[in-house]
Formats: structure tokens, C-alpha cells, sequence
């Protein structure tokens, strides 16, 4: 037989040398950990929420493991606060003059401050306490105090039916209107402009830790600045000047607006959604471009 074309193609096929070659360079790497381009970085948060959703439900969950009555302290413990507060600044100090509903009025202060609470104090401690993660790992950073966020508004689920139903069925009753309906937006922007404030000092705890150590003290002095468990109306009657710049507080505000929907049956002036939207939307691009700014310092 006659070794034709064939032979050849044969050879070609079992051929166990190739001679291909592929030139690697220096534009093929990219640097590990280097921060990539803004709207890449968007992009790859993005496409890891799934993760992020399903990591704060796990928290959730094992955070309550441990404790007897699991779960029922994410109730419990804002009903503890507001009971102290109540003692104190509602029966002791007589706060609840000239408020209709203190009790309302009270709850909602103390559940819904305690969500932005929680969130910022976690968020400061998240990249401390993620530095094993990412070194060993590739990630957008901001998905540490973005899943502290998340985890605390898994939490705030139960606490905001309960809110509900305490203010419904403990006198004074409220009978609910259709500005109910307001309170997800106005809690949208709350979550907004939580979110922006953790990646905030979760920058500035990442670059200067003794900060996390501040952050307690700051708080309170916030809480009381927010109109939790008194009424500037009362309280401020003779400054007028220093109530308007209190008002412009945004987590007075958030509260402001969901007070006068649910217990006062009032719409809210838009200028105060005006307000609160511009906090919430100028607060969380601050906190995400000045957190991205710094990608590459938090493995350190």
C-alpha cells in the first residue's frame, strides 16, 4: 500500500509535540488586590449579592444559636430599651408632656435609632474583623459593612411587626391610614444612608482602629440629638434657631416622617423628604467612593 497524503495526515493527528506557543506579558497579569476602575468594582459587588444575602441570613441565624430564647431578643431587647426609657424619661423626668402617644412615640424612636446603631457599630469593626478573609481572598472589600447592613436589616423584620402591633393594640391605640404606606420609603432612605455612614467608618477604622472606640459615645450623643424620647417642640420652645438646625438631623427626620404616618395621621412636608433623600443619596456616594479609594490598603 502506498504511503500517500494519508501518512501524513495521520501523523498530523497523533502528533504528541506541538509547536504552538503562547506568549505570556506583562499585559496578560494584573496585580493581586490592585483596586480596579468604579464601575467595575459596582459591578463585581453586584454580581455577588446572592452571597451577600445569603451570608447575613447565616448570621442572623448563628447569632441567636446560642442564646435560650434565640431569636426573640431581636424583640426583646429593643422592648427592654424603650421600658428603661419610658422609667426614666417618660414616668421620672415627666418627658411624655404635650406628646400624644408617648408610648408610640417612644418605640419608635428607640427601634428604629437602634437599626442605624447597630449597623454603624458593626460596620466600623467589619474590616478588622474580615482580615483573614481578605487575604485569603479576591473580593470588593465594601461587601463587609454592606453585609453588616443586611444582616441588621434581616433583624429589623421581626422588630418592625411587632412595632406594628404594639402600636395598634396598646392604648392609646392608632387606627392605621393609608400613609402607612410612606414608611418604606422613608425607611429606604434610612437604610441609604446607614449603609454609607458603615462604609465611612469602616474606612476610618480600617486606617485608625482607636476609632471603633469613639463611635459608642458618638452614638449617644446622636440619640439624644435625634428627638428619641423627647419633643424639640417642648424642649427648645425658647431657641427656635437651634430647633431649625436640629431638624435638619436625618435620623430625626426618618423618625419625624414615620411618626406623623403612623401615629399622628399627617403627611409629611416634602421638604422634609427632600431633606432626608439628599442625606441619604450624597451620604452613601460619599461613603462608597472614599471606602473604594482605599481597596488596596485594607489587606495590610
Amino acid at each position: 500500500m502506498s504511503a500517500g497524503p494519508e501518512t501524513g495526515s495521520y501523523a498530523e493527528l497523533f502528533d504528541a509535540s506541538p509547536t504552538t506557543t503562547k506568549l505570556v506579558t506583562l499585559g496578560n497579569l494584573s496585580r493581586v488586590g490592585a483596586r480596579p476602575p468604579l464601575g467595575q468594582y459596582v459591578r463585581l459587588l453586584w454580581e455577588r449579592r446572592h452571597f451577600l444575602w445569603a451570608d447575613a441570613r447565616a448570621k442572623v441565624s448563628s447569632g441567636t444559636r446560642q442564646s435560650l430564647l434565640g431569636k426573640a431578643w431581636l424583640v426583646l431587647n429593643p422592648l427592654i430599651d424603650g421600658a428603661v426609657y419610658f422609667l426614666v424619661f417618660g414616668l421620672l423626668m415627666n418627658n411624655s408632656r404635650g406628646i400624644e402617644n408617648f408610648i408610640g412615640y417612644l418605640l419608635i424612636g428607640v427601634f428604629l435609632f437602634q437599626f442605624t446603631t447597630q449597623s454603624i457599630n458593626g460596620g466600623a469593626r467589619s474590616v478588622q474583623q474580615g482580615k483573614n478573609l481578605i487575604r485569603a481572598f479576591t473580593f470588593p472589600r465594601a461587601a463587609l459593612p454592606i453585609s453588616v447592613v443586611l444582616r441588621n436589616l434581616l433583624n429589623l423584620g421581626p422588630t418592625l411587626v411587632t412595632l406594628a402591633a404594639l402600636i395598634y393594640f396598646v392604648p392609646p391605640a392608632e387606627e392605621y391610614t393609608w400613609r402607612i404606606a410612606l414608611v418604606a420609603g422613608a425607611l429606604a432612605l434610612q437604610v441609604m444612608f446607614t449603609t454609607g455612614l458603615a462604609l465611612l467608618v469602616a474606612r476610618w477604622a480600617a486606617a485608625l482602629p482607636d476609632i471603633t472606640n469613639l463611635i459608642g459615645m458618638t452614638m449617644r450623643v446622636w440619640l439624644y440629638g435625634s428627638a428619641v424620647f423627647f419633643s424639640f417642640d417642648r424642649l427648645l420652645a425658647n431657641n427656635p434657631d437651634l430647633k431649625v438646625w436640629l431638624e435638619l438631623n436625618p435620623m430625626f427626620i426618618v423618625l419625624d416622617i414615620v411618626r406623623d404616618c403612623v401615629l399622628y395621621a399627617t403627611t409629611p412636608d416634602p421638604m422634609r423628604w427632600a431633606v432626608l433623600g439628599g442625606w441619604a443619596v450624597g451620604t452613601l456616594v460619599i461613603g462608597f467612593v472614599v471606602f473604594w479609594r482605599a481597596e488596596e490598603s485594607y489587606g495590610r
